[in-house]
């Protein structure tokens, strides 16, 4: 007959008792004190937005002069930007969706010459001619020549889905800009009686601006 085997399980003692909770008391303490020691956690927050600046392409000290006194002293914010939003007419209109104030356009073109337009409303597709007589045209030839309103038509701004013209007479376009904002061109138009921007009537872009008020 097989012997029984037992299994002897050894109880704690009063004194391992009495041990055992001033350790898990201790332990507590331990982590309090870590709480309270602990750094409090930082929030992380957005990066703060941009501020608006100047336009960059152009000497505004010197085009600044020109502008209606509605605008003068107020901020201008980048909304348009080939480099960064692409050559194509269709992004500016995108871009221009919300805003209603005027739009300063600032071009450079494969000659570095600078050159553009202040619309005194934004920049939009339209079936015809919009715009005030606080609109005009202006070039750095490389002196600053700016090109008023005339009064003799209100051809200021109109925008197509294939292109965009600023100014108008006899057929021609004071400044005009393919869907692609590559090529554009600038002749002779009775609503500036401006000359020709370019050093040249047909020219490519390089870089155009679209500024905004801030």
């Amino acid at each position: 007959m097989k012997g029984l085997r037992w299994r002897y399980t050894r109880l704690p003692s009063q004194v391992e008792d009495a041990l055992s909770v001033e350790k898990g008391e201790e332990e507590e303490e331990e982590e309090e004190e870590e709480e309270k020691t602990a750094p409090a956690p930082t929030s992380v927050s957005a990066p703060a937005p941009e501020d608006p600046v100047e336009p960059q392409l152009a000497e505004t000290s010197q085009l600044s002069l020109h502008l209606p006194p509605r605008v003068t002293g107020h901020l201008w914010s980048l909304a348009f930007q080939t480099s960064r939003d692409g050559f194509s007419l269709r992004s500016l209109y995108r871009q221009m969706e919300g805003h209603s104030g005027p739009v300063l356009l600032v071009l450079k073109d494969q000659d570095g010459q600078m050159f553009g337009a202040f619309s005194s409303s934004a920049i939009r597709l339209s079936k015809g001619f919009y715009g005030t007589g606080e609109t005009f045209l202006f070039s750095f030839a490389p002196q600053l020549k700016v090109f008023k309103w005339t009064g003799s038509n209100s051809f200021f701004v109109k925008g197509d889905l294939d292109s965009l013209m600023m100014g108008s007479g006899s057929g021609q376009f004071g400044l005009w800009l393919d869907e692609d904002l590559y090529h554009g061109g600038s002749h002779p138009c009775a609503t500036f009686n401006n000359e020709v921007l370019a050093r040249q009537e047909q020219f490519c872009i390089k870089e155009l601006e679209a500024w905004i008020l801030s």
